[in-house]
């Protein structure tokens, strides 16, 4: 990142309310993020691994990520919206940047929201692409939930919003480090205020899209993690199964959070699906580099052969 200039925050018009977007890349393609719970598209650079998974996609593709009304850079309101009104607010980016169809990346909430918005728009989706996603949110909840219950869970994401404790379970492989947990605070901070994320959280309770699952009529590619500690696997799973024709890859490891970890063979998979071919030149541009190595010690060679190549 250190010859990188961040992108520039734009703002399209949805309605009355001004959505902040930002553009990374000039590939014929375009992605559009459509982010989970909450955003803040400037503040998320500052995750390890966030940028450079972007600058990937970036390679092949015009990538644009925006936060959705109510969060981040982007108008303020009262109540929550809904999912309609958010879906509505991809038209208007994708109305501002000149895209007439984009692949969709659905990100956990974001997936939901990105499936709505493919049977409603068909023709301006080329692609979909569902990471760490559901179709229902009841679907999450604890055998043998009550209504007290999850409310219960929602006043304590209330009263701990800002200090990043939910955050912590986005990035469980950087929650015992001291450095991330201010970060991750601050995230939430910029992204909502507690009683923004309250009400989102209410709201999003009750999103069921599995009605409309059966009409979607655009290559759809599932992808999730067997550790994701937000969204259960089986979920994932089980929504690559109602979407016909729709492709499933379950990865043994890593975060909810798609820039966090081991992110070569995800990358991979999405160009791969996007564009039919899969560039692997900096994988072996690293693998060339770390086996060059000379030598000119007595006995070097037999203890090299003893020791392997990769130590």
């Amino acid at each position: 990142m250190a010859n990188f200039t961040l992108p520039d925050t734009r703002y399209a018009l949805s309605g009355d309310v001004s959505v902040a977007y930002q553009v990374m890349g000039e590939g014929p393609v375009d992605i559009v993020v459509v982010s989970g719970l909450c955003s803040h598209i400037e503040f998320m650079h500052e995750f390890p691994g966030y940028t450079d998974f972007l600058r990937r996609l970036a390679k092949f593709a015009r990538v644009i990520t925006f936060d959705k009304r109510g969060q981040g850079l982007s108008d303020r309101m009262s109540g929550a919206p809904s999912l309609e009104l958010r879906m509505d607010d991809v038209r208007a980016i994708m109305d501002d940047v000149g895209s007439r169809r984009a692949v969709l990346f659905g990100f956990s909430e974001g997936a939901p929201m990105s499936i709505l918005f493919a049977a409603t728009y068909p023709e301006r989706v080329s692609h979909m692409l569902l990471f760490g996603g559901f179709a229902r949110a009841a679907d999450m909840r604890p055998p043998g939930d009550t209504p007290d219950a999850a409310l219960a869970r929602r006043m304590l994401r209330f009263k701990n919003w800002g200090n990043g404790d939910m955050m912590k379970r986005v990035l469980p492989s950087r929650a015992a480090d001291p450095n991330m947990i201010p970060l991750l605070a601050k995230f939430e901070r910029l992204a909502s205020s507690p009683g923004a994320i309250n009400t989102i959280l209410e709201l999003n309770g009750q999103i069921d899209v599995t009605s409309i699952l059966q009409t979607i009529q655009v290559p759809t590619l599932v992808l999730h993690r067997k550790t994701d500690l937000v969204v259960p696997v089986a979920l994932g799973c089980s929504l690559a199964q109602s979407i016909p024709g729709a492709r499933y890859i379950e990865y043994p490891e890593g975060d909810h959070g798609f820039w966090s970890g081991e992110t070569d063979a995800l990358l991979g998979d999405v160009e791969e699906f996007v564009t039919g071919n899969r560039d692997s030149s900096l994988m072996e541009l690293e693998r060339v580099l770390a086996t060059v190595l000379f030598t000119d010690i007595v006995g070097s060679t037999r203890s090299a052969a003893t020791m392997g190549d990769q130590r």
